[in-house]
This record gives structure tokens, sequence and C-alpha cells, in this order.
């Protein structure tokens, strides 16, 4: 229902507000405007993206939680779809997306209508298990085979060797 209000609406706003700025600077001036704010935008949503993107990064080297970072990868996005489509009022939706002030309070104001369930599969890792720090060693078993039960030909695992 939220949706369908807001694809009647938006549409209506931009028509009022295109008729109401074109009437007292012209429509000259007006076209200029919404040209300008959609260079302007696409220029400010590249530099405030690759900010975004080198927040992510971080969190993820840093091994902390990314839902932050990509929130605001999306909003800026958002604000950029916005900023490219003509219009006064996207253009200040999306100009305020670009604020990071904005984003954190639009993000805080998400999270705390979500409930964020985890689940995880397989077995839980006991701190009480040895762990070989280097890697290095392979537990395993095997059983030997007499010389006339040994398979005959190539594994296939290795290349251009034939049996003895």
């Amino acid at each position: 229902m939220w949706l369908l209000i807001a694809f009647i609406a938006v549409p209506m706003i931009e028509i009022g507000l295109f008729i109401q700025v074109g009437g007292f600077i012209g429509l000259w001036w007006t076209l200029l405007i919404v040209l300008g704010t959609a260079i302007a935008g696409a220029y400010l949503v590249r530099s405030q993206g690759r900010l975004a993107l080198g927040q992510l990064q971080r969190s993820f080297g840093e091994m902390r939680d990314p839902t932050e970072p990509l929130a605001h990868g999306a909003m800026i996005l958002f604000s950029g779809a916005l900023l490219l489509t003509p219009g006064f009022f996207t253009d200040f939706i999306g100009f305020s997306l670009l604020v990071p002030a904005v984003r954190a309070r639009v993000f805080n104001s998400i999270r705390a209508r979500m409930t964020v369930q985890t689940f995880s599969t397989g077995q839980a890792h006991s701190q009480h298990q040895q762990h070989d720090p280097h890697g290095d060693i392979i537990e395993s078993e095997f059983t030997e085979l007499p010389d006339d039960d040994a398979p005959k030909g190539t594994s296939g695992w290795t290349k251009n060797q034939t049996p003895n």
C-alpha cells in the first residue's frame, strides 16, 4: 500500500515543483538546474561510494560486522538513482542520503525496527580441541597392499606415468 502511495505521490510532487520553479525562474534555468544536480550527484555518489567500499573492505579485513557499511553503500546507490531521476524532490532526498549523518540516522532507525536471528550449521568448535597452528599435519589411515593386489594402469592423478 505504501509503495502505491509513493508511486502516485512522488510524480505529483515533482510535477508541482516543476511548475512552481519553472514559473518562477523560467524553463531553461529549471532544466539547467535539473541537469546540474544530475551531474553533481553522479560525482558525489562516486566519491561517497568509494568511501563506503573502503569501509566495507576494512570491516571484512578486521572481521567486524559489515552490516552498517553495506547499508551505507545501499543508501548511496539509492541516492544515485534518485539524483539521476529528474526532479527537485528526488534530488533533495538523494542529496540528503549523501550526508553521512543522515545515513547513520536512517540506518539506526531501520535497525531499531528489525530483529535479527542467527543460525549455524555443523558442529560448534570447542575451545579444547587441539589445533595444529602450522596446518602441516594430516592424520590418516592406510593399508599396505601386496604387489599382486595393486591396481594396474594409471590412477589418473599422475601424468604420463606407466606402472612398473
